[in-house]
């Protein structure tokens, strides 16, 4: 169930479903527009606020796509300090682009990754900037209606999922629950690695999906520690988890809900300290002095820093690390697993799309 808040934000949660509800009324109605483009769009979103694995799912997308196509993600770039049109360079920080973006673009510096406010304005400027590019992927682009999407996915939290949330600020949701309509396919993420197909259908009842929507489960995957402060272009120094039990660390992280990622982590270290962050947090000296504390804290014989590989990316960029944490620094990756082996049909779905509409993909 969503967590919610103390009930005397009911009635601005429907005040704010009162305006949301009217504004998509305006674009499903006509009066306000959306702007189709003629490239392939994949839309990655969500009806709630908080972390649903929207990155992971983009670079799945990403992973899937750039064999054989020319791919680009265009998204807000969420708590950077600029907001206008914004290409990823080697150089790129994350109070430029974003640390999402930033992410993606150090993971596939070959390419395309841009960031802009106005959706529709930013396709535009790609197609200028690279009028070869075959697809775009909007990340976190549901609610900017001012685009219309070739194809709509709607990522929902198995362990929070919007269809038993509230509206801002009691609940969590966007915009009401029925918006989800709007999407193509439909993905409850982070799901039990052994979710069964009794709770396969009690989901299935509960979306309440359109005959015309897919509905598909997948699970989070971590992988091998890496260094955070190893070179991008030399070998990856992995870390063997088997070997730790004796060992103790602190998790670092600046994310909507590093919950699972400790519940895993538990099976191979003994002592945990936790310290933990707003999301999108931007780190300070103040913080670096509590990670050190909570370091020395550490009983264990063998100590090591945990974080995730966004906040890693904030993370190098900070030069009043001392040395002595920056060596003992590891990031865990995320990939994604489809559940009910249903991952070739979701392939297929999403390559067939994009192969069908690239034909288009030039300006008008």
């Amino acid at each position: 169930m969503a967590a919610t808040r103390s009930i005397l934000l009911y009635p601005f949660s429907v005040l704010y479903g009162i305006i949301t509800g009217v504004r998509n009324y305006l674009y499903n109605s006509g009066i306000l527009h959306s702007v189709s483009f003629p490239v392939p769009v994949i839309c990655v979103g969500n009806l709630t606020v908080g972390g649903t694995g929207k990155t992971p799912h983009t670079e799945y997308l990403v992973e899937l796509l750039k064999k054989d196509f020319k791919v680009a993600t265009l998204s807000r770039g969420y708590k950077r300090a600029t907001s206008d049109f914004r290409i990823a360079t080697p150089s790129s920080t994350p109070l430029e682009i974003g640390d999402e973006p930033l992410q993606i673009a150090r993971k596939y510096p070959e390419m395309l990754v841009a960031v802009d406010r106005n959706r529709a304005e930013g396709i535009g400027r790609i197609m200028e900037e690279a009028p070869d590019t075959e697809v775009i992927i909007l990340d976190d682009g549901f609610q900017h209606r001012k685009v219309k999407p070739g194809l709509a996915l709607l990522l929902s939290d198995f362990g929070r999922p919007f269809y038993k949330d509230h509206m801002l600020p009691y609940g969590n949701l966007r915009e009401y629950r029925s918006n989800a309509r709007r999407a193509d396919l439909m993905l409850i993420t982070k799901c039990p690695k052994n979710l069964n197909p009794v709770q396969k259908r009690l989901v299935l009842k509960e979306t309440d999906k359109a005959p015309y929507q897919k509905l598909f489960f997948t699970s989070i995957s971590y992988k091998s520690p890496v260094p955070v402060f190893g070179s991008i272009d030399s070998d990856i120094r992995y870390f063997d988890l088997t070997r730790c039990s004796g060992s103790g660390i602190v998790l670092l992280t600046g994310i909507a809900n590093p919950g699972p990622l400790k519940e895993y982590l538990q099976k191979f270290f003994g002592e945990i300290v936790d310290l933990a962050f707003p999301d999108h947090h931007s780190f300070t000296e103040h913080d670096i002095n509590s990670l050190e504390a909570a370091f020395n804290s550490i009983r264990s014989a063998s100590r090591f820093i945990m974080t995730t590989e966004k906040d890693a990316v904030s993370l190098r960029e900070m030069t009043e690390i001392p040395e002595s944490l920056r060596s003992a620094m590891y990031y865990v990756p995320v990939g994604i697993n489809f559940l009910f082996d249903e991952k070739g049909k979701f392939d297929e779905l999403i390559i067939d799309y994009v192969r069908k509409n690239r034909k288009n993909s030039r300006i008008s």
